[in-house]
């Protein structure tokens, strides 16, 4: 039936019982006997000396050609990055073996959408930390142009340029991946819902409204207590108004490694809120993981940071952790961690070093020290930041600009209006 070809299912499997009944043809009859008298001393005790008069033959066996990786390119503004970005990113990866991400220039923001919150660099980190990310293009075009596109194929080798099911569209109303869909070369992922940066800049001048309004009536009556009347119901008021998230076990699982610390390695404990996922996190995140073998990461919960802060997160816990287990750098994480670090969370997680970097947030004034047990442990350091950039410094860039930013939130609210308003089920997680 087969003339001539040898099928074998492994580099091995040649050698192992049971495949020589795959040999067929003429040929193969000849390297069968070569391999039975040199194997066995098959047929009247004629053994290996005869087997090299057979060897030529041999050369015949078909090699296994090894496949070229499948590329996939996926672009992005990556502005305010957050964990509907990574799960885009992480469902683009499935499509392919690498995965090559185009960050959008400032300029092309700017004309596209208005003015980006996050600098280029700072949007290269956040990209280039996440964990299904091999290549990153800085300056990418926001549509997909012929030259561009034959730049990704001949360039970059990409197979398939990748993009969600939410439309993305020119100032013109065209189809920005059009000529990726014309030559075949285009495949979607599901968007994910919930979250977007338009939604985080909403939430960003609510939560720091809220909290201006709360320092106006703490001065009128000094009797206020902030915390109590702007705390719950305010960080309540951002999950009602602007949050569509719903939290699921099969999210979580998707964006952990799954992997528990081998015996003997260095586990290296770092906490804190992580709100607002920004480069700063990544590269203290970066910098903690290369002082051990396993980074555990404890991601406080919203009501102890509003405790300590007088204002809730700007992102909920969930949302939180999911950025957090999307970066390269992180090996696991406890969700809602406990504020201070004890003896018995040191002892249960087999904690070899407690970190903390030299930039922090504020917290009330006379908080007692999270790391009293570490220090006296003697398994405490504190690292130096890579980056001064936090979660107030990003807030404040849109609050300063607030007028800019209400205008595009107000042209990209719209948009997500309409997506919403004709959203159908579609396949894919």
């Amino acid at each position: 039936m087969m003339m001539g070809l040898l099928a074998f299912e492994s580099h091995q499997g040649l050698w192992n019982s049971g495949y020589y009944s795959q040999l067929f043809g003429i040929g193969g009859v000849m390297i069968t006997v070569a391999i039975l008298w040199l194997s066995t001393g098959y047929f009247g005790g004629i053994g290996a000396p005869f087997a090299p008069y057979f060897w030529p033959y041999l050369g015949q066996l078909p090699k296994k050609e090894q496949k070229r990786p499948v590329r996939v390119y996926m672009d992005g503004c990556f502005d305010l990055m957050h964990y509907g970005h990574a799960n885009a990113l992480r469902q683009a990866k499935l499509l392919g073996d690498q995965l090559v991400v185009g960050v959008v220039s400032d300029e092309e923001i700017v004309a596209n959408k208005g003015p980006p919150v996050l600098s280029m660099e700072e949007r290269l980190t956040l990209v280039s930390g996440l964990k299904w990310v091999d290549e990153v293009i800085p300056n990418a075009p926001y549509e997909i142009t012929e030259e561009f596109m034959n730049t990704l194929f001949n360039k970059y080798n990409i197979d398939y340029i990748i993009h969600g099911d939410d439309p993305c569209l020119l100032p013109d109303g065209t189809d920005a991946y059009a000529l990726a869909k014309k030559v075949g070369r285009y495949k979607q992922i599901k968007r994910t819902e919930g979250v977007s940066s338009t939604d985080i800049v909403g939430r960003i001048l609510l939560t720091f409204k809220q909290k201006e309004a709360g320092r106006m009536k703490n001065t009128t009556d000094a009797n206020v207590d902030v915390n109590q009347n702007g705390g719950a119901d305010s960080c309540d008021q951002v999950k009602s108004q602007l949050s569509n998230f719903l939290p699921t076990s099969r999210r979580i699982m998707q964006f952990s490694n799954g992997q528990a610390p081998s015996p003997g390695d260095r586990i290296v404990y770092i906490d804190g809120a992580f709100d607002l996922f920004h480069a700063g996190h990544v590269e203290i995140l970066r910098s903690a993981r290369q002082l051990g073998d396993f980074l555990l990461v404890g991601v406080h919960d919203d009501q102890a940071i509003r405790d300590r802060r007088g204002y809730c997160p700007i992102m909920h816990l969930h949302e939180r952790t999911l950025s957090v287990l999307a970066c390269r750098y992180v090996d696991e994480v406890i969700i809602g961690a406990p504020w201070e670090v004890s003896r018995d969370m040191v002892t249960t997680f087999n904690i070899s070093l407690v970190v903390h970097g030299t930039v922090t947030e504020g917290s009330s004034a006379g908080d007692i020290d999270p790391y009293v047990v570490p220090k006296s442990m003697g398994i405490f350091r504190s690292i130096t930041s890579p980056k001064t950039i936090t979660t107030v410094s990003v807030a404040t860039r849109i609050i300063d600009n607030h007028e800019a930013y209400k205008k595009r939130n107000l042209k990209k609210k719209a948009s997500e209006d309409r997506y919403y308003a004709q959203k159908k089920f579609v396949s894919g997680d």
